[in-house]
This record gives C-alpha cells, structure tokens and sequence, in this order.
C-alpha cells in the first residue's frame, strides 16, 4: 500500500512498542483475526522498525495521531485521526487502522505519501503534511 517510490520498495516505517503489542493483540482475537485487512496490518508491522514509545519521533503517524495530509493529484487536504476499529467513525474523520488508507498511513513520518486508491477507484497520493502529538501518549 505505501509506495514512496513506484516500483521501488515501500517507504521505511516506525512503530512504537506499545502500538505493536496493542495491535498484535488485534490482530491475534477472534473478532478481527478474519478481518480482510488483516493481512495488509500484519505485513506493515513485520516491516516496521519497532521502537519504545519515548523514542518514537514527533512526526510519525501511531495510533491515535490526528495526520494532515494533502492528495498530491488535486490539492485537497484531509484531517484524519488513526483509531483501533471500534473508535472509527468516518463522518468525523476517524479512520481505523484496518481501513486500507489507516494501514497504510500507520507509521509515515512527515513528507512520506502513499498511493491509495479510494472507493470509486480514485487514485489519490496522499502525502503527510503533519502528525499532532498523540492523545494518549
């Protein structure tokens, strides 16, 4: 889903301990083992580099980050928030993480984009303008 470079190798990503774990967990309970993005998840964390919480830079897309980003292609901007499933709620921009554009934002850092289709087949490549603190620390 990331594609920093078309063709080339996916953009690298950094995860936090506490969101792999917490993600893990996720991934591993009956409710969302079976889930279609399941899979696209588990491969972003196997590629991540996993780092504690307070080593995690300020401008890298976790859980619970509120991410700015603009689709290069039309200049729209967006104002999203990376959420577990039962928290997402599109209408007020809360994107969960097994969404296809939450997976793939998961551990952007300001500056990387990633080509993403959207519903409808639109082709967007939303790059990371900004990334506000998280909420729960």
């Amino acid at each position: 889903m990331h594609d920093q470079n078309p063709g080339g190798p996916p953009p690298p990503i950094v995860v936090s301990e506490t969101d792999a774990a917490r993600l893990d967990a996720l991934l591993e309970s009956d409710a969302w083992r079976n889930h279609p993005a399941a899979a696209a998840l588990q491969a972003e964390l196997v590629r991540a580099e996993v780092r504690p919480l307070a080593g995690m830079p300020p401008d890298v897309v976790g859980m619970h980050s509120t991410v700015d980003c603009e689709d290069v292609h039309s200049g729209s901007h967006h104002r999203l928030v990376l959420v577990y499933p039962r928290e997402a709620d599109v209408a007020s921009g809360k994107v969960s993480v097994l969404a296809p554009v939450g997976s793939a934002l998961l551990g952007l850092a300001v500056g990387q984009h990633i080509d993403w289709e959207a519903p409808g087949g639109r082709k967007l490549r939303l790059r990371v303008t900004a990334v506000a603190p998280r909420a729960d620390g």
